[in-house]
């Protein structure tokens, strides 16, 4: 469903406070990707628990994790590759991964700060599951995760068929205003909030 929506509406609707971080971007030039996050978090330096989530979160979910470590590799190729095979949407990390050639090769789509060579350790077990920040913004468990070349948004839960049904809305009514039709009410606004300065 909201594989269709893209980021920039989603954003207008829901303020900057769903909005990640510009660091978290994609990796690759990866399709859109939307699903229900399956939250994890990781301390600096280790990655046990996302090396856990890909063996429980559920098809179609959206791996957020929580980490801050730019040092060390939350993920290298196989991990992803692995994810990929057992269905999970996409990863979305606060942190950075390694092997970015073969899971671009692979098309599973990362969202991540960047790429590095090192991984880390696997020593920390903590809870899956739970309310986590990524990128600025808490993400809960069953929130909506959109990711694409603009940026990535969570929609809450609770919200989410709400903000659906809003943004059909919007992007109807913009594919039925011509670019003239928006450039004469765009400067129309700007005129006036000039003349009103």
């Amino acid at each position: 469903m909201f594989h269709e929506i893209p980021t920039t509406t989603l954003a207008d609707i829901l303020g900057k406070q769903q909005v990640m971080d510009f660091g978290i971007r994609r990796l690759w030039s990866s399709d859109r990707v939307a699903g229900p996050a399956f939250t994890v978090r990781c301390p600096r330096g280790d990655n046990l628990m996302l090396h856990a989530a890909i063996y429980r979160a559920e098809p179609g979910a959206v791996i957020v994790v929580e980490s801050g470590d730019t040092d060390f590799a939350l993920a290298g190729g196989n991990v992803c590759a692995t994810a990929h095979r057992r269905g999970v949407e996409a990863f979305v990390l606060d942190g950075v991964i390694r092997d970015i050639g073969e899971i671009r090769e692979d098309r599973f789509p990362v969202h991540a700060r960047g790429i590095v060579p090192i991984p880390g350790v696997k020593k920390a077990v903590l809870p899956l599951n739970e309310a986590i920040t990524c990128g600025g913004v808490t993400v809960h468990p069953g929130d909506v995760v959109v990711a694409d070349e603009d940026g990535i948004v969570v929609v809450p839960q609770a919200k989410a068929d709400e903000v659906l049904v809003k943004a059909r809305q919007v992007l109807a009514r913009e594919a039925e205003e011509t670019l003239d039709q928006w450039q004469a009410r765009h400067r129309a606004t700007v005129d006036k909030l000039l003349d009103a300065g």
